[in-house]
């Protein structure tokens, strides 16, 4: 075996053990630690991401050796190992950019608590990425979800334990979806390790045996995921959540931690029912529904918010519902289209978050239209990355939103049934996103007007050297996707094939 492979195990174990030990220091010793932790991660991530890509083959590592079903697995591929890396950047970023709201939000007895749930969540996405397991992804999707509770509630004040609780029932109920779906497919198969359910679900519908109980296994599964990432009807803890949290908690909490349980819900899709079983069946035909649903329902609940953080959040909703619809195609160009926009959608409404942010500090921590009004002229840094973001969601050419739909379309394209909804639901909610961002965009950069008392402070680069840089840092890596897309399409098709 060779020393690369191990580093996924690693880098899981890392950051499991970082977090209780973060419990034991200070606010500022935990911060180093889990800093240190983060980039240690990403570049044994970039290691396994070069490795497997050179060999053009996926590797299985046993833990403790022992094959099934004794022992449990890891299975690292091209997007596993692509995915680990980019999540890590997206965490380092968002981590630099909320350094001082942390420290100006949470108290200093708890700050240290706030460092060991960002190591359990970035565990637990690792785990979600890489495990070959499915129970032992759903233990990790309730570490998860326990993490990403204590990132919103740090604050503890009404508003964010209202929406912890929100966020608790609703993942709850999702988990406890997932979990009967697992058990209904483990009573079916024998077997928990994806590969082997696959080999016996594929000889369950070569003999038509309890085909019924199989898609009910299904569906109940992707349900389950589809509520903790907030699909469209399931996205009430949402706004809250997002719209309520410190800076950090909410750039994290909407470009990763939903993202890990879609990327779980793809793996099932290609390594445990198959996808040439998911074509034929009728949960992609309501996935599609329902994220064309939060197409438009998230880009008009958008339009209605006067707030700056719960108007992103809704467009979070709309952003979702683009994923769910490109895997609701149930093709495989729909799902690298669908895969893309995760990236796209990670990159993107991070640099939303930080930018409203730093509008917001120049405004006097208002987060109204007519609190921001001018407020891109006082932080033009934040202005400047603010008007980036939109025009990447509202999918103008050369940034990463622009790719997304561009190869949403083109998935469609071809498909009997739902080539025109598709396209007619892109059409409108780019009109939709268009009215919500650039009204804003409007806004921060038009003079407050008499008699409003818009109070703010000009915010230079000094001001805000660690937002500034993860800002620019943002800025570039969208421009990266949007100008040089290539190499990333062809990395998602790599992996997809090494999903079979």
């Amino acid at each position: 075996m060779e020393l690369v492979q191990n580093f996924p195990f690693v880098s899981i174990i890392l950051s499991l053990f970082s977090g209780p030990l973060c419990s034991i220091l200070s606010g500022k010793w935990a911060k180093r630690v889990n800093a240190a932790v983060i980039i240690i991660i990403g570049i044994l991530s970039a290691f396994v991401l070069e490795y497997v890509n050179e060999t053009g083959e996926a590797f299985v590592y046993r833990m403790g050796h022992y094959p099934a079903p004794w022992g449990n697995e890891i299975r690292v591929g091209v997007l596993e190992a692509f995915m680990a890396c980019f999540f890590c950047v997206i965490m380092l970023l968002c981590m630099a950019a909320g350094v001082r709201e942390r420290e100006r939000e949470i108290d200093e007895s708890r700050q240290n608590l706030y460092y060991v749930m960002v190591n359990l969540l970035l565990c637990s996405l690792l785990a979600l990425i890489y495990t070959n397991d499915l129970f032992t992804a759903y233990v990790f999707v309730e570490i998860n979800t326990i993490s990403a509770c204590g990132l919103i509630m740090i604050r503890q004040n009404g508003r964010t334990i209202e929406a912890a609780t929100r966020y608790m029932i609703m993942s709850l109920l999702g988990s406890g979806l997932l979990l009967l779906g697992l058990s209904f497919l483990y009573d079916l198969t024998g077997h928990l390790l994806m590969s082997n359910i696959k080999e016996q679900v594929h000889i369950l519908v070569q003999t038509g045996q309890y085909h019924i109980p199989l898609m009910v296994s299904v569906g109940l599964m992707s349900v389950g995921l589809a509520m903790k990432s907030a699909l469209y009807p399931f996205h009430a803890w949402l706004p809250d959540a997002y719209g309520y949290s410190t800076l950090s908690s909410a750039a994290i909490l909407s470009s990763l931690v939903s993202k890990g349980y879609i990327f779980l819900l793809i793996k099932i899709f290609y390594r445990v029912v198959g996808f040439e079983i998911l074509t034929g069946s009728k949960v992609a035909n309501v996935l599609f529904v329902f994220g064309i649903a939060g197409m438009l329902m998230g880009s008009l609940n958008a339009m209605k918010e006067e707030h700056i953080t719960r108007m992103i959040a809704y467009s979070s909703v709309a952003q979702i519902g683009y994923i769910y619809m490109g895997i609701g195609l149930a093709t495989q160009e729909g799902m690298v289209a669908s895969i893309y926009h995760v990236i796209s959608h990670g990159a993107t409404k991070s640099l939303l978050f930080v930018a409203a942010s730093g509008l917001a500090a120049a405004s006097g921590g208002g987060t109204r239209y007519r609190d921001l009004a001018g407020s891109g002229y006082r932080n033009k840094l934040a202005g400047a990355a603010f008007t980036a973001g939109s025009l990447s969601m509202v999918g103008m050419p050369m940034f990463s939103g622009f790719i997304s739909k561009l190869f949403f379309a083109q998935a469609a394209v071809g498909h009997t049934h739902k080539m025109l909804p598709t396209f007619i639901a892109l059409a409108i909610s780019t009109v939709l996103n268009a009215a919500y961002f650039m009204k804003m965009v409007i806004s921060i950069y038009s003079p407050a007007r008499y008699g409003e008392g818009v109070s703010g402070r000009m915010i230079s680069f000094k001001d805000q050297r660690a937002k500034a840089c993860a800002l620019i840092c943002f800025i570039v890596l969208n421009l990266i996707l949007g100008l040089n897309s290539e190499p990333i399409i062809r990395l998602i098709r790599k992996g997809l094939a090494m999903f079979g």
